[in-house]
């Protein structure tokens, strides 16, 4: 039995990359959700104009990885402090972002934002925000395994 996650967390060719490393993740892809528009494209989405989160959905085995695990995979690979930004990405397409499927990963999250807060580890508060998964729209099969398709490369996400 599988279950699914779904995080922002700036560039999503980065955060794919650093999710599919994991043991217990079946799948990952990249994509957009939790904006206005109906099948939004990349263009679209970088113009600003949908709302949408470029993000990562992904599938993974429960008795190989824990949500909480996937969690705190997330807060080690981004700033989460940085609102609508990762480094040199800027817009409300790169915001800090966990969108959850059920009641206990939204309890899970919440807990796990609050113990990043309270842990001293950020100069600032805590900007991820948390909410349901919207629909989600699959990115452009240009932008999957990017890394692996293009050769390495360096996004911006921020390993602590």
């Amino acid at each position: 039995m599988t279950e699914v996650a779904t995080f922002a967390a700036g560039c999503f060719w980065g955060v794919e990359q650093a999710f599919r490393e994991i043991e217990g993740v079946v799948d990952a892809e990249v994509g957009y959700t939790n904006g206005h528009t109906d099948n939004p494209t990349y263009q679209e989405v970088c113009r600003k104009g949908t709302g949408h989160a470029e993000a990562v959905r992904i599938v993974f085995d429960p008795s190989l990885v824990s949500y909480d695990d996937l969690l705190a995979t997330f807060w080690a690979i981004h700033d989460p402090t940085q609102l609508n930004r990762q480094g040199p990405d800027v817009g409300d397409q790169y915001r800090t972002a966990i969108f959850t499927h059920s009641d206990e990963q939204a309890a899970k999250a919440a807990a796990s934002k609050e113990a990043q807060d309270k842990s001293g580890a950020h100069q600032r508060p805590i900007a991820t925000i948390i909410e349901p998964a919207g629909k989600w729209w699959r990115a452009e099969e240009y932008h999957q395994r990017y890394f692996e398709k293009n050769g390495g490369g360096a996004c911006a996400i921020h390993p602590r």
